[in-house]
């Protein structure tokens, strides 16, 4: 059975990988994006009919006025790298909801939500791009299909999203919704550490390409630290501990100083 498992795991790498933008890591990608955004604006529609919209407040108005500038430019690096594929299945749209959680989060296709609980610590809106970068980057760097690929490669072979659907949909919805990070109560599930780290690099990166001050991300993360140490925080339950995470950045911050430089 082991081997087995392996055969199809190899033959699905094989088959169906991709790589990701600006890091080139290569990726399982077996379920095509088309078949999970269905599932996604299923599920962002019930995150917005749980809690009161706020974008038209000054925070939310913030939300979105960094969302799409953010979007913008990283939109203009995947074209300018040959990604225009990936940039035809963005339909941005960026939210702010009514809630004391401490989070925020970005479903493939860029359905963006941050919660209230988290603007303090934003702080203004620089603060909202580290965060934004890194949630973005998550959806770029297709971490969700990723997920959902090695969930449904485990539990149904080599099928299609389609037809595992058929066979065993609650399955396969506990699988979408672990693979974008949204629980039952709406609240961020772990992605891998890998793909965190990767998350902070790339997000590092957008918020440089989009002309916000990238050496303000460790800045915010000690900000995240403090207030985490005040009370359990899902959003550092869920991410790498704050040290290991600024170190990371700041390894990355002459990259992103470049990126920085040539956007202003």
């Amino acid at each position: 059975m082991k081997n087995f498992i392996l055969f199809l795991a190899l033959s699905a790498f094989t088959f169906a990988c991709a790589k990701v933008p600006l890091t080139g890591r290569s990726q399982l990608a077996m379920v095509p994006n088309e078949e999970i955004q269905p599932l996604v604006n299923e599920e962002y529609q019930k995150a917005k009919s749980s809690a009161k919209i706020l974008t038209s407040t000054k925070d939310g108005q913030s939300v979105v006025r960094v969302g799409t500038k953010m979007a913008k430019a990283v939109e203009a690096y995947l074209i300018q790298e040959g990604y225009q594929d990936l940039v035809k299945e963005f339909a941005w749209e960026f939210n702010l909801l009514e809630s004391d959680q401490v989070n925020a989060w970005c479903m493939p296709g860029g359905k963006v939500a941050f919660y209230t609980g988290i603007m303090p610590i934003c702080k203004d809106e620089t603060g909202i791009a580290v965060v934004m970068g890194h949630e973005i980057a998550h959806a770029v760097a297709s971490h969700a299909r990723e997920r959902m690929s090695n969930g449904l490669l485990l539990n149904f072979g080599i099928s299609a999203l389609s037809t595992a659907m058929g066979q065993n949909p609650t399955l396969t919805q506990q699988i979408f919704l672990q693979s974008v990070g949204v629980g039952s109560q709406l609240g961020m599930l772990s992605f891998s550490r890998k793909h965190e780290l990767e998350a902070d690099e790339m997000g590092l990166i957008f918020m440089a390409m989009a002309g916000y001050d990238p050496r303000e991300a460790p800045v915010f993360w000690e900000r995240m630290a403090a207030k985490g140490g005040q009370a359990p925080l899902e959003f550092l339950s869920t991410h790498p501990g704050p040290d290991r995470r600024i170190e990371r950045l700041n390894a990355n911050m002459p990259k992103a100083l470049e990126y920085y430089n040539s956007a202003k």
